[in-house]
C-alpha cells in the first residue's frame, strides 16, 4: 500500500516512516509538512493511505480530509492528534477520516490501525471483484464443501457485534445477504422489493423487519458511541454497515440532544453485510 504524511513536526514523520518500513506496513511515498502542499501532492501521487495531522499551517487535517475526499473518495485517512474533543472526532468521521491515532506516537497502535485500514481497502476493492467472478468464471472460493455453512456463520457474527441476532428479521438478513454472495450480486443489481420478493410474497413485511433489525443495530452501534468513541466495533461498522451522520444523529436522540433519530439506508446495511461476511 502506498501513504503518504501530512504532519508539521519532522520527528514524528521519520518516526512514521521508520514503523512503517520495520513493519511491513507498506510504502510511504511522500511527505508535507503544511496542509496547502500536502492537499497537491496527495492529488497528485494518489496514495492509499494518508495519514494527516489535526493541526498544521495553512490548512487543518479537517478541511483536507473534506476537500479530497470529494476528489478521491477512495483515499484512506487515519487522523494524527492529541484533540480527544468528541464534536471533533465526530467532524472527522463524517468528513471521511477512517481512524485516529493518539499522540505521543505508539509503535504497536500505528501497526494495528494501519492494518485495519488495510483491510478496509482490500474489502473495498473486492466487493468491485464479486461483479467480475461470474464473468471470468473464478468460482474456487465457492469450492469448500462447508461454504455456505461458512458465510452463515460470518453474518451470525457480525450480528452477534452489532446486537440483532435473534431480532425478528436476523434470518431474513441471513437470507437475502447469503443470496448475494451466493450469486455473485450487490444491491446494484436490485431494487429492494426485487430482491425480497424472492423470499416472500410480501415483501413490505420482510423489508419492515430488517428495517427495524438494522434500526436496532444502529442504536446499538450509537450507544458504544456514547460509552467509547474509539471503541472497535463503533469504528469497524459505524462507517461500514451505516452513515455515521446518522449513527451521529442517533447518539444525539440518545443524549436528549436532537428528537430526530437515524436513519438506516437499506442498501447499504445489506451491501455492507455481505462485504464484511466475505472477508470476516
Amino acid at each position: 500500500m502506498d501513504i503518504y504524511i501530512v504532519e508539521d513536526d519532522i520527528n514524528i514523520i521519520n518516526i512514521l516512516e521508520k514503523i512503517i518500513k520495520e513493519r511491513n506496513l507498506g510504502n510511504v511515498i511522500g511527505f508535507s509538512r503544511d496542509g496547502l502542499s500536502g492537499e497537491r501532492e496527495i492529488l497528485e501521487l494518489n496514495p492509499d493511505i494518508v495519514l494527516v495531522d489535526l493541526l498544521m499551517p495553512e490548512k487543518d487535517g479537517l478541511n483536507l480530509v473534506k476537500e479530497i475526499k470529494d476528489l478521491k473518495p477512495h483515499i484512506q485517512f487515519v487522523m494524527i492528534s492529541q484533540v480527544s474533543s468528541k464534536d471533533m472526532i465526530g467532524k472527522a468521521y463524517e468528513y471521511g477520516v477512517e481512524y485516529f491515532i493518539s499522540k505521543p506516537i505508539n509503535a504497536l497502535e500505528i501497526d494495528s490501525v494501519i492494518k485495519k485500514v488495510i483491510e478496509r481497502i482490500k474489502m473495498e476493492r473486492a466487493i468491485e471483484q464479486i461483479q467480475k467472478l461470474v464473468t471470468i468464471g473464478d468460482i474456487s472460493y465457492k469450492e469448500n464443501p462447508n461454504y455456505e455453512k461458512n458465510i452463515e456463520a460470518k453474518i451470525h457474527k457480525i450480528m452477534q457485534r452489532i446486537g440483532i441476532m435473534g431480532e425478528a428479521g436476523s434470518q431474513d438478513i441471513v437470507d437475502i445477504v447469503s443470496y448475494l454472495i451466493k450469486n455473485d450480486k450487490s444491491m446494484k443489481d436490485f431494487t429492494i422489493t426485487e430482491l425480497l420478493s424472492k423470499y416472500t410474497d410480501n415483501p413490505k413485511s420482510m423489508e419492515q423487519r430488517i428495517r427495524r433489525t438494522a434500526a436496532i443495530g444502529l442504536s446499538n452501534l450509537a450507544n458504544l458511541g456514547l460509552e467509547d468513541y474509539m471503541n472497535e466495533i463503533f469504528v469497524e461498522y459505524s462507517n461500514g454497515l451505516y452513515s455515521f451522520e446518522q449513527v451521529k444523529l442517533e447518539m444525539d436522540f440518545l443524549r436528549g440532544k436532537s428528537k430526530k433519530r437515524g436513519a438506516v439506508n437499506l442498501k447499504k446495511f445489506i451491501d455492507g453485510m455481505a462485504f464484511y461476511s466475505l472477508h470476516e
